[in-house]
């Protein structure tokens, strides 16, 4: 996949490109049915299917006080881009000046010169250019003027619970809660939380469950806190490689049978003392929240729970397939 990071890194002989548009936080599967129309209208036409995002997200620029917590990075977020078929992507560093233009400079900067697109794919709710004030009615306006065709789709979400939309706002709502199976239904695949596995106290190898600890400079949007059944992956390793892939127990808080003060994401891999992570790139996917932190009055008491812990999580991932 291709990936630019302004307009002047799009090479001048693309070709035509069917385009969309949007923040693509979580890339769920509201997001992914959009996509999805990109690709295929793409193949049909043969173009090069695009997704336009922003970094940082607009709402940070604008109004940073009302901004809402990323559920992804934006390494994460293309990543998953690629990972549907999108061929390319264009990031555009958003400011406040960007963010003065109309939604005819947006168009004409981006779609038309730029990406010489010759349809856009958006969601009826699209609203772009300044103080949102372009929507569908003026995509379609613009493109009779420029000679691309709009496809807007209808609502993505009728299979969601209650009917609802499938969307970044309750996704995040559904992660901060700890409800970490039904975010899975929203996005179509686990939560996902990566970083590079660093020291911690070693506590855990004491009492028998060693962990991998991810740096404070971890990407995804962390769970609230308790003990979660999930899945252990190792990014540094290929696709299918033995050990890529490991059932875990994890664990989000800040230790307080220990008085900790740190809040930290850990997870041990289930049965597994033999691994020595230090300095490897992991990622922890979230299948099934367990049990809230709590505080042990003894170091026993603590080891018995956490016991329970784990063949709560071998039972439960035992009928699960990782992502």
């Amino acid at each position: 996949m291709h990936r630019w990071y302004a307009l002047q890194d799009i090479p001048s002989d693309l070709g035509p490109t069917v385009v969309t548009l949007g923040n693509f936080d979580g890339v769920h599967r509201g997001h992914r049915e959009v996509l999805s129309r990109v690709v295929r209208e793409a193949r049909d036409r043969g173009a090069t299917p695009v997704a336009v995002t922003f970094d940082p997200h607009p709402v940070a620029v604008l109004y940073p006080e009302r901004a809402p917590a990323q559920i992804m990075s934006l390494e994460q977020r293309l990543e998953v881009l690629d990972s549907v078929g999108v061929g390319a992507s264009l990031v555009l560093h958003f400011t406040r000046e960007f963010a003065q233009q109309t939604p005819e400079e947006f168009v004409e900067t981006t779609f038309v010169e730029a990406l010489g697109a010759v349809a856009v794919v958006v969601g009826k709710d699209t609203r772009f250019g300044v103080r949102n004030s372009g929507d569908v009615g003026t995509l379609t306006e613009l493109g009779e003027k420029h000679g691309f065709d709009v496809i807007a789709l209808d609502d993505i979400g009728e299979a969601a619970p209650e009917g609802r939309r499938w969307s970044s706002t309750q996704l995040r709502a559904e992660i901060l809660d700890g409800k970490v199976r039904h975010a899975a239904e929203i996005l179509g695949r686990p939560h996902r939380v990566s970083g590079t596995v660093v020291h911690g106290d070693h506590r855990g190898r004491e009492l028998g469950f060693p962990t991998a600890n991810l740096s404070p400079d971890h990407a995804g949007l962390v769970p609230s806190d308790g003990v979660y059944a999930g899945w252990l992956v190792r990014l540094d390793l290929e696709p299918g490689a033995v050990d890529r892939t490991l059932p875990a127990a994890i664990s989000i808080g800040t230790n307080p049978t220990f008085d900790g003060h740190q809040r930290r994401v850990e997870a041990y891999a289930l049965d597994r003392t033999d691994l020595d992570l230090y300095g490897e790139r992991v990622a922890m996917d979230f299948v099934s929240h367990l049990r809230p932190t709590l505080r042990f009055d003894s170091i026993q008491a603590l080891i018995d729970q956490m016991s329970d812990d784990v063949a709560r999580c071998r039972e439960i991932l035992s009928a699960t397939v990782p992502a």
